[in-house]
């Protein structure tokens, strides 16, 4: 088997896919219907932010299943399916039940204790539903993609890889993108959470994924070529959606748009973004653990900087980084705690410590020496 090239852009491209959907959803709580979602929301709105978010809202989340897809293709290169399954199931199944009972409660005690009401909590993944979403991914397309590896040589792979090497062998993939729209024709297209339009529509998403790198670097290099013109069409059905249509187009043009958006995002990535580096390295590592916890912030930034007399804008910047810094300083703690790692989907380090005897490790020298 010849070795799976690293492929850094990949890894930016979802630190930077994590990173946008924090601050969308901070700026939720700055929305009057963010409430109905279950945010807390701040009493003033402020509306202009919701051209921004429209704009991301449509490929956000789709993006993030397309490169889940790809990581699954580099995770299967050097496991048969049992190891592909328990390697899954540490990485996610677990973090995903550990959140349920430990982290989801949190935020959501904040919230009913921000609006007075009687607190209570049911079974509920809440922004973990991505995470039980991907399971399930893995368990229905896994026999697919095992299947896929041990034929890269056959005619099936060779007819993906050939269809992707032009622009019009997107043209099938992004028929189904916009046909799954047509077909289960959700009541609102970017209500992605716990519905068959954000369950198909990821299963495709992370199906795509996985052929496109799958594809190799004629697929890559075709994007690279085109990025323009897909730049250009996203642009182009954004300000169509924005003129005409109050920004709440049809579903399959919505669709169309957002697979626009996320082949640029690639394209771009592959062009820029392919670079090792030790931020790269931090943030990789740090990003899905962040994702756990950062509504437990999020909800506290809320909850204390709300009630507060302070302009909106002002408010939006403080809970955006009392959010990023919350988390990150969570994220720090739970790198160095062995037995924490593994339920925020990290590998166990010898690094990590676990007690007293090594609290060493984490106090500056000179505070070592001192005492």
């Amino acid at each position: 088997m010849l070795a799976i090239e690293r492929r850094y852009d990949i890894d930016w491209i979802r630190v930077i896919a994590i990173g946008l959907l924090l601050i969308y959803h901070i700026a939720i709580g700055f929305q009057s219907w963010g409430i109905m979602i279950g945010f807390i929301t701040n009493e003033q709105s402020w509306e202009t932010l919701w051209i921004p978010m429209s704009l991301l809202n449509v490929w956000r989340i789709p993006l993030l299943f397309f490169v889940s897809g790809m990581g699954v293709y580099f995770a299967i290169q050097k496991r048969n399916w049992k190891q592909l399954m328990l390697e899954r199931a540490s990485r996610i199944f677990i973090p995903l039940l550990f959140g349920i009972f430990f982290i989801v409660p949190v935020h959501i005690y904040l919230l009913q204790d921000y609006y007075m009401q009687a607190l209570s909590y049911t079974f509920n993944m809440g922004h973990l539903w991505f995470l039980g979403n991907i399971c399930a991914y893995i368990v229905i397309l896994s026999p697919i993609f095992i299947y896929l590896k041990n034929n890269e040589e056959g005619r099936l792979v060779r007819g993906i890889k050939g269809m992707l090497s032009s622009p019009l062998g997107l043209i099938p993939f992004i028929l189904a993108y916009m046909a799954e729209a047509w077909i289960i024709a959700p009541g609102l297209y970017t209500m992605y959470a716990m519905t068959w339009h954000g369950f198909v529509l990821g299963l495709l998403a992370f199906f795509f994924g996985y052929c496109f790198v799958l594809s190799g670097p004629l697929f890559w290099n075709m994007i690279l070529k085109w990025r323009g013109l897909f730049l250009l069409a996203g642009a182009l059905l954004f300000v169509l959606r924005f003129i005409m249509f109050q920004l709440n187009a049809t579903g399959y043009l919505l669709a169309l748009e957002s697979i626009c958006w996320i082949i640029t995002v690639f394209a771009f990535g592959y062009r820029y973004l392919n670079k090792p580096g030790r931020v790269l390295t931090y943030l990789s590592q740090a990003a899905y653990p962040v994702y756990i916890v950062h509504m437990m912030f999020l909800y506290l930034g809320s909850y204390l900087i709300f009630p507060l007399s302070l302009p909106v804008p002002l408010k939006f910047v403080i809970v955006l980084a009392f959010t990023f810094i919350g988390c990150f300083l969570c994220y720090d703690l739970i790198r160095r705690v062995n037995w924490l790692r593994p339920v925020f989907g990290l590998k166990r380090s010898n690094k990590g410590f676990v007690g007293p005897s090594d609290i060493r490790n984490i106090l500056p020298s000179q505070a070592v020496k001192a005492g």
